[in-house]
């Protein structure tokens, strides 16, 4: 009456909810990744953070504070850079900091587990303690809210805080970079300029924004934002306030303390992921608060140019030594949201010297 495969494919169809009832009983359910932060590392940085957030360090000063004496010390930009590897282009960054050391505080936060040089000159006694980073983790989160606390500690100078990495280079002078941030009111092309009226204790105006990218529609939000579990972030973070952005941004010193004092949304993004390939925290959790905090505040893009075609694994296109010209630096300068692009990234170690070469004749020249 039927014929044979006719009743096997029945029979199959018939045993497909049968299978999927009784799935969960048979497999393992997925475990999450193992919290790579530990307790200890948890309540030494929460001390850090209560220093920083409390604003009274007289009986527990930071081993930097004797660069930063005076009793009417101008505006600086602290520069933070994140490392898990040597400092390849420091002799960049040490002709481009040359002869302003009034006007900036530099910060290093290196791999611990890493055998890192480190270099003289601007970078000398720099590096800031310090405890071991993975790729797509929150211990990309804690270093950088590490060293955000330690700026803020160390220097009331410091009202602007650029984070890098070793992979980063300037596009313009010392001095460009800082008339941009500090003193230039035409430099956001999004914003109208502010009165004098409108200035804080320090000088810096209060519609100041922090440069960061905050973007909500992206290609894997969804599989981003339920990584730790459908509803793992409710809710205190709903998917319609789930953004996404680039880990290197510079923020005011107002935003600043607003990461180093949050609690509530770091407790669901140090939360360990059930897939690595869904899981980059350090791209989800500084543009998700400042967006739900203080979205006005931001300006939403970046001041670090990246090349995302042609990318591998997660990372950005990496420029070669044969690519380096001033060329290069004038097309990476070119934006749509502000004067110019301030950084860029990612330049293989190998360029150092073909980018040394054109120092002088494109990169520091405005």
């Amino acid at each position: 009456m039927f014929s044979t495969p006719f009743v096997l494919s029945f029979s199959l169809l018939l045993s497909l909810p049968i299978l999927f009832f009784l799935a969960p009983r048979f497999l393992p359910p997925l475990q999450p990744q193992p919290s790579l932060i530990s307790h200890s590392d948890e309540l030494e940085d929460l001390a850090l953070f209560e220093r920083a957030s409390n604003g009274n360090n007289n009986n527990n000063p930071s081993k930097f504070s004797h660069l930063s004496t005076g009793s009417n010390p101008k505006l600086k930009i602290a520069f933070l850079f994140l490392t898990n590897s040597d400092l390849y282009f420091a002799p960049l960054w040490e002709n481009f900091f040359k002869g302003n050391s009034n006007l900036y505080n530099i910060y290093v936060h290196a791999d611990p587990t890493v055998n890192v040089t480190r270099p003289p000159g601007v970078f000398n006694d720099r590096f800031i303690a310090a405890k071991r980073t993975y790729r797509a983790s929150a211990t990309l989160i804690s270093a950088t809210r590490r060293l955000l606390a330690t700026a803020v500690i160390d220097d009331p100078a410091n009202v602007f805080f650029v984070v890098l990495s070793q992979y980063c280079i300037p596009l313009h002078s010392f001095k460009f970079v800082y008339n941009s941030l500090i003193i230039s009111r035409t430099f956001d092309l999004r914003t109208k300029s502010s009165s004098d009226a409108e200035l804080t204790r320090l000088g810096v105006r209060a519609k100041y924004k922090s440069f960061i990218e905050i973007l909500s529609k992206s290609r894997n939000l969804w599989k981003r934002y339920t990584a730790r579990g459908r509803f793992s972030m409710m809710p205190e973070v709903p998917f319609e306030q789930f953004r996404v952005g680039s880990q290197f941004f510079v923020l005011t010193r107002r935003h600043a303390l607003m990461v180093v004092k949050d609690r509530t949304l770091w407790r669901k993004f140090r939360s360990p992921c059930y897939k690595e390939s869904e899981c980059y925290p350090e791209e989800h959790y500084f543009p998700t608060l400042l967006s739900m905090s203080d979205p006005n505040g931001c300006t939403h893009y970046s001041l670090t140019r990246v090349n995302w075609t042609g990318t591998a694994n997660g990372h950005p296109y990496t420029y070669g030594p044969g690519e380096v010209s001033p060329e290069l630096i004038y097309r990476l300068r070119e934006s749509n949201y502000s004067e110019s692009y301030l950084f860029a990234r990612k330049f293989s170690r190998d360029c150092l010297r073909p980018l040394m070469s054109i120092a002088y004749k494109a990169i520091f020249r405005d």
